[in-house]
């Protein structure tokens, strides 16, 4: 029950509190992890059964059926690529418990000095570590909390941060209905590039996943970044996506998604082309699942991920 007070606790105050922060850095926090969130654009807060919810709402942890893990990797913009590792276990006398590493490697880059000079190559990456445990308050409600430590450096230049998530799931099994809530990365710097101390990306999301009667899909609609300045306040819902998995067989999904912010950020002039899309797949094997996403990032290119998911 600690788990749960303090759980609960943050939610009500991390959400007033933080409204000041804006996305800070460690940006790469904002990517979606799985090729599974991705296919939906990050529409993921209130999905259930998949060990990768512990980046996106630890408190959703508790719907796994079974200890799994999961990989992956991303394919960036450029020489940019990343990936992960996760996974999840119920443990007897504390709840669903998880653990998972997320990288992204920005590439070799030539330096020069100020007469532009080659004075060698250097390197810049982004790391983050996580553990999280989910806990049931009762049949239909959980929550969740994680530790992260943050870690980036570029060239002999490196950072360090420690920060927080926190989530709540609530389901209506009845109307085959959960939602959910969830504010990430609420911290601080430990260690700065220049010894001031940047704001880390909060991000305060708030989910609805709905299973229509009769068909064969799963329905998802998202608030992201809810904690930012806007200059109207009902442009603090303009950060939205929605997404949808396509139950096509017992062993094949089909996925898409639309994200509203991101097609906003990456327009340029006058036209975005396909920005904020999403489409992806999985295909399930016994007790593996492969899944791929595809992202449009308009004219500057896409992203593309892969992840394998099993059973342990």
């Amino acid at each position: 029950m600690k788990l749960a007070r303090t759980t609960i606790f943050l939610l009500c105050i991390c959400a007033t509190s933080l409204v000041a922060q804006d996305r800070g850095t460690y940006s790469f926090l904002r990517n979606d992890i799985s090729a599974r969130a991705a296919g939906m654009n990050g529409s993921f807060v209130s999905m259930t059964d998949d060990p990768n919810i512990l980046f996106y709402n630890p408190g959703a942890l508790t719907t796994l059926k079974q200890s799994r893990g999961s990989a992956g990797f991303l394919k960036h913009l450029l020489d940019v690529n990343g990936g992960y590792l996760s996974y999840a276990r119920q443990v007897e006398g504390i709840g669903t418990v998880g653990g998972g590493i997320v990288y992204l490697d920005y590439g070799s880059f030539t330096q020069t000095d100020e007469s532009m000079n080659i004075l060698g190559n250097f390197s810049a990456r982004d790391l983050a570590f996580v553990v999280g445990a989910g806990r049931s308050l009762d049949e239909v409600t959980s929550v969740g909390l994680n530790v992260k430590f943050l870690y980036s450096s570029i060239s002999e230049f490196t950072s360090a941060a420690l920060a927080i998530d926190a989530g709540v799931l609530y389901q209506i099994p009845a109307e085959n209905i959960t939602i959910g809530a969830s504010i990430l990365t609420a911290g601080s710097q430990l260690k700065s590039y220049n010894g001031i101390k940047e704001s880390l990306p909060l991000d305060v999301k708030i989910g609805i996943t709905k299973r229509p009667e009769h068909l064969p899909v799963l329905l998802n609609l998202n608030l992201h970044r809810l904690t930012e300045r806007r200059d109207k306040f009902l442009d603090h819902f303009s950060a939205f996506s929605f997404g949808a998995e396509f139950l096509m067989s017992e062993s094949v999904r089909l996925r898409a998604g639309y994200n509203n912010q991101q097609r906003k950020d990456l327009k340029l002039g006058t036209g975005a082309g396909l920005a904020g899309i999403s489409l992806g797949g999985g295909i399930l094997v016994g007790e593996y699942i492969l899944d791929y996403s595809f992202n449009s990032y308009g004219k500057i290119g896409s992203l593309h991920r892969i992840s394998l998911g099993m059973g342990l």
